[in-house]
């Protein structure tokens, strides 16, 4: 009979503590002159949010790609892995600005879509993947100065100054140099290939590593 009445003390004490840490609460009361971002530009960054991270899986699946026994190219593998754990942390980057800026209050969920598959999941050699990171960079590029743009000087007449500087100063500091550095691969690649054949691969895939 104890036991019983303990179990039931015990189903009592767990409901009333769910209900006591529930996450719903009333409507909270603050200020909101703090919130000065607009509109065209927090769509804008919400955008950017989603092409990162479409960029972060198109890296993926070039890392896996490189990884399958039949390729096996170790070094691109971790190149293309490294490059999807960067762009996933630029879409963390973003995703924590519009949390600082009190613009990511709803809707949060919808930043992660489901179109984010990968257009293209296999590569006929290492170049021609270096070659794709290439334009996949640059789209990137562009997408982020199209976020400056459109935040530096919209039809409010209102300038993001906090904004455009952060992602000119971290962002496409960082576009550029890897950028030239993907550009810098491709020369070195194709000449090595050009003389070398499959061996220039071999070799420039261990010189990644």
């Amino acid at each position: 009979m104890k036991s019983i009445a303990f179990a039931v003390f015990l189903v009592c004490s767990i409901a009333f503590a769910s209900a006591e840490l529930r996450c719903e609460h009333k409507e909270l009361d603050i200020p909101k002159e703090w919130l000065d971002m607009v509109d065209p530009c927090i769509n804008k960054m919400r955008a950017q949010i989603e092409e990162e991270l479409k960029a972060a899986m198109q890296y993926m699946a070039m890392g896996a790609h490189f990884s399958k026994d039949t390729v096996n190219r170790p070094g691109f593998a971790k190149l293309f892995f490294d490059a999807a754990s960067e762009e996933r942390e630029h879409a963390i980057k973003l995703i924590s600005y519009l949390l600082m800026r009190g613009e990511l209050t709803s809707k949060v969920s919808s930043l992660i879509k489901r179109n984010l598959i990968p257009k293209t999941t296999s590569w006929a050699n290492g170049v021609s993947a270096l070659k794709d990171a290439l334009r996949l960079e640059a789209t990137v590029t562009k997408k982020i100065r199209d976020v400056i743009k459109v935040c530096e000087d919209n039809s409010a007449h209102y300038n993001d100054y906090h904004l455009v500087d952060y992602l000119t100063g971290d962002f496409l500091e960082e576009q550029y140099h890897g950028q030239r550095d993907l550009a810098g691969k491709v020369s070195t690649l194709e000449k090595l290939m050009e003389q070398h054949g499959e061996l220039g691969e071999f070799l420039f895939d261990k010189k990644l590593l």
